[in-house]
């Protein structure tokens, strides 16, 4: 700023929001909530919905989406019927909760009805539309035509992956400016390679070990943060084995690079947030570095014997971020930041 002293600046610098100083590809990502919970049967919509907003007035935080499901919730010849049974449920989302819905693919009949009824109400439009069975960014475009056709220009998109060619044009869908996260879908994905992959690929183990299924997991994971979106790893079916859910998330959490989770039964909720949470020791870590770090007015720092600047200031934000996301305690000298 023209006629500002070297303390002027530091001054202002020093009052700006993290947000507005660690700026860069590294920090572009969207921030969403960890878990993606399913639902499309009318008692586990209604039931999801009061369990998204008990814990959300418990925890201070929208802490999981709903995804209200037209797709696979959907009786076969009832599509109709069920979108305005989702449409009504859209409206009487409580404030602070965030409530999205899965239409149909774009070359179904029945999703231009789906966009008609869930996004023509504009003061209940849902947090985002998930579109199943994207295989280019060709499906992208014509979603975003009939959304906004609709209205809802602002409503992001939320994408499904789910065969071999949709994962070769991952990067291409990845960077249209509507899309917000990408999500894998295991079992289309296995079923679209004609038997080439064995069913055993469905299962916990075999999601993690087969070539072809991970490497469509790495390269999807690749695409979403090269153009700062959110990768959603896909389901566990074992439900009841909270054991086995944990790991999955760990191993798509810490080896993946998946930032948030799909859940099919509201007893995997917890779980999955509780492993894409910051542990207690890595939030006061970066509590204590942002805090050095603006009183430095974001220059380098030392802190137990390492050096940091804002490459690394970045991650632990990011830390911080996560924390608040997850519902967890933050210290006070940070706590400021999220009020």
């Amino acid at each position: 700023m023209p006629g500002l002293s070297v303390n002027d600046a530091g001054s202002i610098r020093s009052r700006l929001h993290p947000r507005e100083i660690l700026l860069g590809a590294q920090a572009a990502g969207a921030m969403l909530p960890v878990c993606d919970h399913y639902s499309g049967v009318e008692a586990r919509m209604r039931k999801s919905l009061q369990l998204q907003a008990d814990m959300t007035q418990e925890l201070g935080a929208c802490v999981f989406d709903v995804t209200l499901d037209c797709e696979d919730g959907a009786p076969a010849g009832a599509e109709a019927e069920h979108a305005a049974l989702v449409a009504e449920l859209l409206a009487g989302v409580q404030p602070g909760c965030r409530v999205g819905v899965r239409v149909h693919p774009v070359d179904h009949p029945a999703f231009a009805h789906d966009v008609a009824t869930l996004l023509g109400q504009p003061e209940a439009l849902p947090a985002y539309v998930m579109v199943p069975k994207v295989e280019s960014l060709s499906c992208v475009q014509t979603a975003v035509t009939a959304l906004d056709a609709a209205g809802a220009v602002h409503v992001p998109l939320h994408v499904l992956i789910e065969s071999p060619l949709a994962v070769h044009h991952a990067f291409d869908i990845a960077a249209h400016p509507r899309v917000q996260s990408l999500s894998f879908g295991l079992m289309d994905f296995v079923s679209a390679h004609g038997g080439a992959i064995p069913g055993s690929a469905m299962g916990l183990q075999g999601q993690f070990s087969h070539p072809l299924v991970l490497r469509a997991k790495l390269d999807l994971a690749s695409a979403a943060h090269a153009h700062g979106k959110v990768p959603s790893h896909c389901v566990v079916t074992e439900f009841r084995d909270t054991q086995a859910l944990r790991q999955a998330a760990l191993t798509a959490r810490n080896q993946l690079g998946y930032t948030r989770m799909w859940s099919i039964h509201p007893d995997q909720i917890r779980t999955i947030v509780d492993v894409f949470a910051p542990t207690a020791d890595e939030v006061d870590q970066a509590a204590r570095i942002i805090t050095l770090a603006a009183a430095q007015d974001w220059g380098p720092i030392q802190h137990a014997g390492q050096l940091h600047d804002r490459a690394s200031y970045r991650f632990f934000w990011q830390v911080l971020e996560r924390a608040h996301q997850t519902g967890r305690p933050l210290p006070g000298e940070v706590r400021h930041y999220f009020s």
